[in-house]
């Protein structure tokens, strides 16, 4: 068995899939137990698909190319996931890259755990926000959260600060914990990584934290998909998967530990915050009916977890009252925006 299956989403990527794919290589270093599954999501605009095909006939023994009719992020996922035969599993977006020093201690600890019957269930490393446009960098750890070096649950995690989360970028699932569940993220729609990291986590028994840098995150592109006017644009895809994170765990009584259901709740008072902002930077009555619809689903689903979260510090100050309040709202994702440099 490999140790691990690292899926490539590859959408018009051919500008920088080379870079992404030649740091994931260094990651085997010559043991021949790392796979890579590229997987073209319908390129039709260069020639990403070629580049996939070369690259899996210069390394058959580590790179498939899979080439699929566009489903979006999510159905690119769920391809690697279905062809993947690792013991673990790992996404890495077709722009960003994995750094090669902190991969070698990750990798130290996946082989160890591939020769056991009971292995880890989640392995987290930090990532980096890249602003290669700014010149800077921030990167997300978990230090104060986590015992480092060992494994543990979650009943030594710690508390998690502001913007501190669990995203793609950071975890490594076991592979067969993420198909038990049935993970299968929803085809067309962006902001799946949410439900990626979210719905696994109430089944995660073991975890292993490295307070290494593992994941670059690039930030910049005009077209990116957490640039804030193509936010306001997709927002239905931002509603959607929110509902289906209130759908797909119900909060507290499916979560098997306190300090993973406080995460998790402030983790879906984050998406609804997300929700509520970009509905009222829109600023239409049909973005404000969209804002109530989607406080509406929540209090529907779980009255309990909509009174905490809509009366969070959070969600207040996104959901005040007239035009004023929403100034204010805004003014304060994008005052959060710059401290602590998301997007």
């Amino acid at each position: 068995m490999k140790t691990v299956t690292f899926a490539v989403p590859c959408y018009n990527s051919a500008e920088y899939m080379d870079a992404c794919i030649e740091s994931i290589l260094k990651c085997d270093g010559g043991e021949g137990d790392v796979e890579i599954i590229v997987v073209d999501d319908g390129s039709a605009k260069d020639d990403t698909p070629a580049k996939a095909d070369a690259w899996a006939a210069k390394h058959p023994d580590i790179i498939r190319a899979v080439h699929q009719e566009n489903g979006g992020h999510g159905e690119a996922v769920n391809t690697g996931l279905a062809h993947a035969t690792g013991r673990y599993f790992k996404v890495v977006d077709s722009d960003d890259w994995l750094d090669e020093a902190a991969m070698r201690e990750i990798m130290a600890y996946l082989r160890r755990q591939n020769e056991l019957e009971e292995a880890t269930d989640l392995v987290i490393g930090n990532y980096v926000y890249e602003k290669v446009h700014e010149g800077t960098r921030t990167v997300m750890h978990y230090r104060n959260v986590f015992p480092e070096g060992r494994e543990f649950g979650w009943d030594e995690a710690g508390h998690f600060g502001q913007s501190q989360y669990l995203l793609m970028h950071s975890v490594i699932y076991r592979t067969e914990l993420l198909r038990e569940i049935g993970l299968t993220l929803p085809k067309h729609t962006f902001y799946v990584d949410n439900l990626f990291v979210y719905v696994p986590l109430p089944h995660v028994k073991t975890i292993y934290y490295r307070d290494v840098d593992m994941y670059r995150y690039y930030i910049g592109r005009e077209d990116q998909s957490v640039n804030e006017s193509v936010m306001m644009g997709r927002i239905d895809q931002q509603l959607r998967v929110t509902r289906l994170m209130i759908d797909a765990v119900r909060l507290p009584d499916g979560v098997p530990e306190k300090r993973l259901e406080r995460y998790m709740e402030n983790y879906l008072s984050m998406m609804m915050c997300i929700c509520s902002i970009f509905l009222r930077m829109i600023d239409t009555d049909e973005a404000e009916d969209e804002r109530e619809a989607i406080w509406s689903y929540l209090k529907a689903n779980n009255p309990d977890v909509y009174r905490r979260i809509r009366r969070s510090v959070l969600n207040m100050g996104t959901n005040l009252p007239t035009e004023l309040g929403r100034k204010i709202g805004i003014s304060g994702y994008r005052m959060a925006r710059r401290i602590f440099k998301f997007n």
